[in-house]
């Protein structure tokens, strides 16, 4: 045992995933981040229990009528299923009579062991299939650790990490799709090209506009073979292949999704849009004939460029690294590289333009704009492997830039787990749009560790309207601390999660360092 655990502690790609496990679990706050995603959950718990999908004291404010005037949920399928085998155990550990005291207060039972089950399964995955797509571009083990440390800790996945919306989970399947396509292209294995097709096609039961992932894979594979000068018959033959087993993958989630619509609304061809609309509609009818797509397109194509609150090159400074990167070093890529870069800019594009006329354009109460941050993760974590392989090659000037981007990165997302996500979006409501959200939590993070946050004129009346609300975002968004806010636990328990949380941190700290250590080794 001991001897199995010496090679494990030498092996990167076991570090890698340790680091990704410590990681997620000692960013836990112990709630799952979004009414959205509670209400996923709650669907889940449908499935198995006789507990409705919507109850009906929500309504008007969530749900929609579908089939014989039951309500339901406006989301597609792909979360709920992945919450559920939480969902069963969690829900049984919660029966458990040593919790019997605990009752529902929150966080509850159910939703700590779920948040941090999917959390770490997550993180892990992730961490491993970016290690494999990066070692498949060619890169070194070191630069590849350093790619995926950077996709864990300086893009906005660290946030998601702890508010579980959709966008790990779609990262995850769309760096598989992207990683078994790419072996499938080069070795030709068809049960690679499946495993890949099924990630994207998984995809598709989460939010159908993730079709633009599957575009962005088909594109990526195209452009690796025109980099690389293939000529018209071996493309050709690449086609009929990959449509002959992926397009039937793609047709199958599809159908699912469609067979979902159907039990839930009666339709084949309308998606929950539809019903979504219809519902707001009864409720106002004051609104715009085209919502809720009514927002003008230079608005919603700016925000995620430009806005202080959203824009992608505030929450994801690495992304600008890449664009450097390749300006400077186009020639110098290979034709992989290249096609990455460039499927992933164009999903960040395709993004923005197929959400800019969206009501809520931005994914409203999220941490950046939740519907482009994961293509913008994509485009950003490869920088960090490129800055390392090119670091001999490049001007000082470009290398101080480039550790100047990585340092605000890790900064920033560092920052954006201090507090809970409504923070800023309740005060920008007395302080006025637009706000710069980035310095605004950076200053609640200096008023809160000072106990000033009354003296500096933080806490406004939008943070208190709700109770619930406001004891979540008034205390340091772990576990621990949730948990002693709260106030529902014993203190004997919060003295204890505080120990494990310290002693988890710490474990975190040690493992970087030994992956370090490994890595500087000549062996690596």
């Amino acid at each position: 045992m001991f001897e199995t655990l010496r090679r494990n502690l030498s092996n990167p790609r076991f570090l890698v995933a340790l680091v990704a496990a410590l990681l997620a679990i000692c960013v836990q706050s112990g709630e799952l981040g979004s009414a959205d995603t509670m209400h996923r959950l709650q669907t889940a718990h449908s499935f198995w229990t006789s507990e409705p999908a919507v109850f009906p004291n929500e309504y008007p404010e969530f749900g929609v009528h579908g089939r014989g005037g039951k309500l339901y949920d406006w989301y597609g399928l792909g979360q709920p299923l992945l919450l559920l085998p939480a969902d069963i155990v969690g829900t049984f550990i919660a029966r458990l009579p040593v919790f019997a005291d605990y009752g529902d207060s929150d966080p509850t039972v159910r939703n700590i062991f779920v948040a941090l089950a999917t959390n770490t399964l997550l993180s892990v995955l992730t961490a491993l299939v970016c290690l494999r797509l990066l070692m498949q571009f060619g890169f070194s083990v070191r630069h590849s650790v350093a790619g995926v440390l950077a996709l864990l800790f300086c893009t906005t996945h660290l946030h998601y990490t702890q508010n579980m919306m959709e966008n790990n989970y779609i990262l995850l399947l769309t760096l598989a799709g992207f990683s078994f396509q790419y072996e499938w292209l080069r070795t030709g294995n068809r049960r690679a090209l499946l495993i890949g097709s099924g990630a994207f096609g998984l995809n598709l039961l989460t939010r159908l506009t993730t079709g633009l992932d599957i575009l962005a894979g088909g594109i990526f594979l195209l452009l690796i073979l025109c980099f690389e000068g293939e000529g018209k018959q071996a493309y050709w033959n690449r086609l009929v292949t990959y449509l002959k087993t992926a397009l039937p993958v793609y047709i199958f989630f599809f159908v699912i999704d469609r067979l979902y619509q159907f039990y839930r609304f009666g339709t084949w061809t309308d998606t929950y849009v539809h019903y979504f609309t219809i519902e707001h509609r009864l409720q106002d009818a004051t609104l715009p004939a085209k919502y809720p797509w009514e927002t003008p397109f230079h608005v919603g194509f700016l925000g995620p460029l430009i806005s202080p609150e959203k824009s992608i090159f505030l929450f994801d400074p690495l992304i600008i690294l890449t664009i450097l990167l390749a300006i400077f070093y186009w020639k110098a890529f290979s034709a992989q590289v290249k096609a990455y870069i460039s499927a992933t800019l164009f999903l960040v594009l395709a993004y923005i333009c197929l959400y800019a006329r969206y009501t809520v354009w931005s994914g409203n109460f999220a941490w950046a704009d939740r519907y482009v941050s994961t293509a913008a993760e994509l485009a950003a974590f490869i920088s960090v492997p490129l800055l390392l392989k090119f670091r001999a090659e490049m001007s000082r000037a470009l290398w101080v830039a480039g550790v100047s981007l990585i340092a605000a990165s890790l900064a920033v997302q560092v920052a954006s787990l201090a507090f809970w996500l409504p923070l800023e979006i309740y005060q920008a409501d007395d302080f006025g749009h637009p706000q710069f959200v980035i310095g605004l939590r950076l200053k609640n993070i200096a008023a809160f560790a000072l106990g000033k946050m009354d003296e500096w004129g933080l806490v406004t009346d939008s943070m208190t309207y709700d109770k619930w609300d406001y004891q979540h975002i008034t205390t340091w968004n772990f576990l621990p601390f949730v948990l002693r806010r709260v106030g529902a636990a014993p203190g004997w328990v919060v003295q204890l999660a505080l120990a494990i949380w310290m002693t988890l941190l710490t474990s975190l700290i040690l493992t970087l360092a030994r992956l370090r250590s490994i890595l500087r080794a000549p062996a690596a």
